[in-house]
Order: structure tokens, then C-alpha cells, then sequence
């Protein structure tokens, strides 16, 4: 995950950069820069690989200036380059960048047309050329920046820097972290407080849609709408940032609000936007030579897997077999050379996923790990490990790390249907168009929270809940029950919509809520027909939908909850927001635990 650092100081500054991308390495990159400002304007400095290249690199030539921006970057819109390196420069801006635009494509078309010229692959160029033809019309550099951010759609954070303009920086954010540093007659950003820990513990986390104007006399905030907004200053615990939970409550209420920028870099990583086509940077797999594909996983991950079965039997064709890892290898089933395995584990140090992996090795086609640590066991046993880039997840209860989980399987359901002749070129870019949405889509969800609370207050005096879905909504309908169960110890289950009048609707009286996750798709009239009849036997229902759905519905539901459109593909990932804050804010109001559930552990690393 990028890192960003801006210094507006009063010494020189290179070092101090330096200094803050160092704190930032956990996040992973592979090209790193700083730029500069003096009396003689910007200069920048960039180099692939290490930090270390970057120091040597500026041992043979320094920049200098007691202003200056900084960033570490992982590559997604162009491979590690020089000249696809952060800070991107166009005449007299500099500009780094957390995130992914989803319009670049279109903007710099417009921007090619008008005459601009570009040197980098990025998608960041973008911005610093929108900001600098903005400038060259006469604005000044806030009112270039606030006319640049209303053309830009997708998450980001960034940091402006201005030539002639010594004594400013400006940062944005939507959907990407962003923070301010307060020092002595100094003033910092940073991706996060990490970055800025060696320099202040005086910290502004803006909030979303935020941007900031800062000077050496303190800083200026506004809004999305553009009006001035006060956000609060706090101390933070230096010793404690590698676990630091910003403005928010919990780890977990920081995790769920950071996956438009988990989700925007997993895509970026594995969506391959100038070819229009899905690539896995780590290496070679190839669907069209399996037979079978085997998902093992345990938890939420298993829920990951029960989602991707969809997913690739009906985009790629392929038989999918899905199976609890504690029982995989215990049930010794046949597999062969014609098979591929995939693996998930946030970890990559579940024990009961590493058993099944060493079962397996050596005798399937190929050995897959989705894992978000490359250096665990898993990662380094398996014949192809593959990020889901949702950097440190610390509550117990994942929420990050499953979507992340998702749009790699995602990713990789699209990448099998074009090796298997299944899908055509249309098809592709059209799954990925739909795929490079979410990050605006989970944002669009986020913004329910408020009703998500009044509805949780009810759902905390239940002592059962039930949990309806059908299609790939089915098993977001069983990660909702266990998200219920494990942060407010409420028994909960989760079922196939269809399945209801088989057993389960014998449970159904008033005093059991029953939660419909129903998007508007082809299978909307048949769970309309399963939530008739829980009201029919006076059952509570909670609807979740969009707002044709709840229109079709009628008024008869206890509760709705609207969900921005979506394509049914991305479906199963939109409605894990609101699976994940309901169980949060029940958890809450029970007053449990919730970054640390009783009985529970982040990484199971024993059978």
C-alpha cells in the first residue's frame, strides 16, 4: 500500500523525507521519490526498488528546500519505472498519490486532445495535469486543486506541492487515509500517523472528502461541499502506531471505512486498465488446463471461496469444489495433475489451511495462496502467492481483508472465463468497468451507516437473528450470521433464501428478526416471495436492497436499508458493508468487545 509524506519545514528537508518513507516500508512498495522546493523551484528525485537507491540517488544528486513531498509506491497503473515514480511533475505542480481514478482513462483522453503530453502510465499524471492547465488559466493553486478534485472519480489521497509557493501544500482524500501533523511553526502530512510519528504527535485525521490547505501556521480544512470544517486534534501514542485506530472507535470501524482504499488497490494491482485486461504480476496461472478448481479456506475466507464458486462456474465454466480446510484433508479426497487448488488465509499461517496445502502439494496442477502476508508459510509454500493488498487488519473479525479476498477472486474469475473462451472481449472490459466501480459503490454504502445504527439498536434486544440470501448473495447471508456471532454473541444463522420454507421458518415468530439481503437481479421475485412468507407468520424482516427493490417490495418490511444500483457481479462485495456494520453497531450497543471478540483469535496457527 503507498505511502505518502508532505513537510512544510524549517530545515532541510530531503533527510526528514526520507526519515518518514522509512516508517512507511511495512506498507510495501517498489519505487520510491521525493520532490523539493526552493528559490530555484521543484526538484525531484526517484528511483526503483529500495530506499536505499532512492539515498543513493540523492547522494548523486541532491535536492534542496525545507518544503517538500515524498511517497513510496506499489505499481498498478504502470509497471516500476522512473518515470512512472511518485512525485509526478507537470510545469510548476508536483502531486503524490494514494489510490486509483477510475475516469483517468477518459480525462486523459481529453487532455491528449487538448495537447497535453504525457510521460508516465499512470493514472496520477492525470491529476497533476488537470491541476497545472488549471494554473495556467490564472487560478490560484487552492482553487486549481478544489477545480481538480470535482473531476475526479474513484478514491485517492493526494498531496500538491506549487513552485513560487514555499509556504503551502494541499491534500485531499476520498476514500484513501490522509492525516495532518501539527508541529512547531511546521505543519505535515502523512498517509498516516506512522509517517508522521518522528516528527509530531499532533495529529488531524481528515475526514471523508475532506481537503486541506496548510501553511506554516497551521492549516485550513474543508468539506466535500467546500465548506470550512473543524476536525479535532489528538495526541497519539507514538509507541502505539503500527496499531493506531485514528478518529475511530475500533480497529474494526477504521477497517470496514478503509476498504474504498483496499478495494481500489487490489484492483489496481490486478486489473491491467491500458490493455483492459485482469494481470497477475507474481507469475503464470492458466485456467484453460484445469479440469476442476478446489477453494480451501476457513471462516470468513470459506465464505470468500462459497462466493468465487459462483463466480467462476458462471463466468469461466469451471466445476468448483469448496471445503472447510479442518476437514479437507481428514476427508482425503482424490485429486489430480487436471486440478487446480487456491488457498486463502489472511495470515497465511491458519494451521489447518497449511495442512491442506502440504496435502495437496506435489500432486495437483498448481498450487494457488490468496493470502495479505507474502511472507508467511502459506505464501511461500504455495506455487503462486497472490496479495489482496488490504495491508494490517488488527480486529479479529476480518471485514477488509474478505472484500479484498473478493475482488481477487473476482479478478481471477474474469482472467479464467477469458482462458476458457467463455468470455469475449466485451465481456471483459465490461466485468472490469463494473469491477473498477466498487470503490465509489462502497463509499456510496458507507454514507447508510447513521440508519445502520437506529436498526442495530433493535437488533441487539434479539436473541436470535436469521439471515437470508439466494445466489451469490447466499453466502453473504452466511457471513453476516457469523460476523453477528462473533461480535455480539447473539446466535445467528445464515441461509439460502429457498431453503427457508425447509426448516428454518419454523423458528420464525416476532421476536426473531429476519435480514434479506436482496439486490434487484434475476432471482429479486423469488426472495420477495421467501420474505412474504416470514411476514405472513408475523416475522420482522429487514430488507436490504436498492431502491427499486424496496419500491417492488412494498411497505410491509419492519426495517429497509437502502443500497446504492450495482451489476450483480459486485453484488456479494457492496453488501458486505452493510453485513459488517450491523454486526458492529449490535456489537456496540451490547457493549462486547468488539475489536477482540471472547474465545477468538486473529490467526488460528494451531488445529
Amino acid at each position: 500500500m503507498c505511502g505518502i509524506i508532505g513537510v512544510l519545514g524549517g530545515r532541510e528537508v530531503s533527510p526528514r523525507l526520507l526519515a518518514a518513507l522509512k516508517r512507511l516500508e511495512y506498507r510495501g512498495y517498489d519505487s520510491a521519490g521525493i520532490a523539493t522546493l526552493d528559490a530555484g523551484g521543484i526538484r525531484d528525485c526517484r528511483a526503483i526498488g529500495k530506499l536505499a537507491a532512492l539515498e543513493g540517488a540523492l547522494l548523486d544528486a541532491p535536492v534542496a528546500g525545507q518544503t517538500g513531498i515524498g511517497h513510496t509506491r506499489w505499481a498498478t497503473h504502470g509497471a516500476a519505472t522512473v518515470e512512472n515514480a511518485h512525485p509526478h511533475r507537470v510545469g510548476p505542480v508536483a502531486v503524490v498519490h494514494n489510490g486509483i481514478i477510475e475516469n483517468f482513462k477518459a480525462l486523459r483522453e481529453a487532455l491528449i486532445a487538448d495537447g497535453a503530453t504525457f510521460a508516465s502510465e499512470t493514472d496520477t499524471e492525470v491529476v497533476a495535469q488537470l491541476c497545472a492547465a488549471e494554473l495556467a488559466k490564472g487560478a490560484s493553486p487552492q482553487d486549481a486543486v478544489q477545480a481538480t478534485l470535482g473531476q475526479l472519480q474513484g478514491a485517492f489521497a493526494l498531496v500538491f506541492l506549487f513552485e513560487g509557493h514555499n509556504d503551502l501544500l494541499i491534500g485531499a482524500r476520498r476514500g484513501s487515509p490522509l492525516a495532518i501533523g501539527h508541529g512547531q511553526g511546521e505543519m505535515f502530512f502523512g498517509s498516516d500517523a506512522m509517517a508522521l510519528t518522528l516528527e509530531t504527535s499532533a495529529i488531524t485525521y481528515l475526514e471523508e472528502g475532506d481537503w486541506a490547505v496548510l501553511t506554516r501556521d497551521g492549516a485550513q480544512i474543508y468539506d466535500a461541499l467546500g465548506n470550512l470544517a473543524n476536525r479535532e486534534m489528538r495526541q497519539v501514542n507514538v509507541e502505539s502506531m503500527m496499531v493506531d485506530k485514528g478518529s475511530h472507535r475500533h480497529f474494526m470501524h477504521k477497517e470496514i471505512y478503509e476498504q474504498p482504499s483496499t478495494l481500489a488497490l487490489a484492483l489496481a494491482h490486478y486489473l491491467n486498465p491500458s490493455r483492459s485486461a485482469v494481470q497477475v504480476p507474481e507469475g503464470q496461472i492458466d485456467f484453460s488446463g484445469f479440469d476442476r478448481l478446489v477453494l480451501v479456506a476457513c471462516g470468513t475466507a470459506f465464505y470468500a471461496c462459497h462466493v468465487a464458486k459462483y463466480w467462476f462456474e458462471q463466468y469461466a465454466r469451471i466445476p468448483v469444489e469448496i471445503d472447510v480446510a479442518s476437514e479437507f484433508r481428514y476427508r482425503a479426497p482424490p485429486i489430480g495433475p487436471r486440478d487446480g487448488v487456491i488457498l486463502v488465509s489472511q495470515s497465511g499461517e491458519t494451521a489447518d489451511t497449511l495442512a491442506a496445502l502440504n496435502y495437496v502439494k506435489g500432486q495437483v496442477g498448481q498450487v494457488v495462496a490468496i493470502v495479505n502476508a507474502m511472507e508467511s508459510s502459506i505464501a511461500r509454500s504455495a506455487d503462486l502467492a497472490l496479495p489482496i493488498m488490504a495491508g494490517v487488519e488488527v480486529s479479529v473479525a476480518s471485514s477488509k481483508a474478505f472484500t479484498s479476498q473478493l475482488a481477487v477472486f473476482a479478478s481471477l474469475a474474469i482472467l479464467a472465463g477469458r482462458q476458457r473462451g467463455v468470455l469475449d472481449a466485451a465481456q471483459e472490459q465490461a466485468l472490469i468497468d463494473t469491477l473498477t466501480s466498487l470503490p465509489r459503490l462502497i463509499n456510496e454504502a458507507l454514507r447508510a451507516e447513521p440508519h445502520m445504527t437506529l436498526i442495530a439498536r433493535e437488533m441487539a434486544k434479539a436473541r436470535d437473528i436469521l439471515f437470508l440470501g439466494r445466489g451469490a448473495l447466499f453466502p453473504l447471508a452466511l457471513e453476516g450470521a457469523l460476523k453477528l456471532k462473533e461480535l455480539s454473541y447473539i446466535h445467528a444463522e445464515g441461509y439460502a433464501s429457498g431453503e427457508l420454507k425447509h426448516g428454518p421458518i419454523a423458528l420464525i415468530d416476532e421476536q426473531v428478526p429476519v435480514i434479506c439481503f436482496a439486490p434487484v437481479d434475476p432471482l429479486f421475485d423469488k426472495t420477495v416471495s421467501n420474505m412474504q412468507e416470514v411476514l405472513a407468520r408475523g416475522g420482522k424482516v429487514l430488507l436490504v436492497s436498492d431502491a427499486q427493490g424496496i419500491e417492488q417490495a412494498g411497505g410491509e418490511a419492519w426495517q429497509t436499508l437502502e443500497m446504492p444500483v450495482a451489476d450483480p457481479f459486485v453484488a456479494p462485495i457492496l453488501y458486505a458493508i452493510p453485513a459488517q456494520l450491523l454486526a458492529y453497531h449490535t456489537a456496540t450497543e451490547k457493549g462486547t468487545d468488539v475489536d477482540q471478540p471472547r474465545n477468538l483469535a486473529k490467526s488460528v496457527t494451531v488445529e
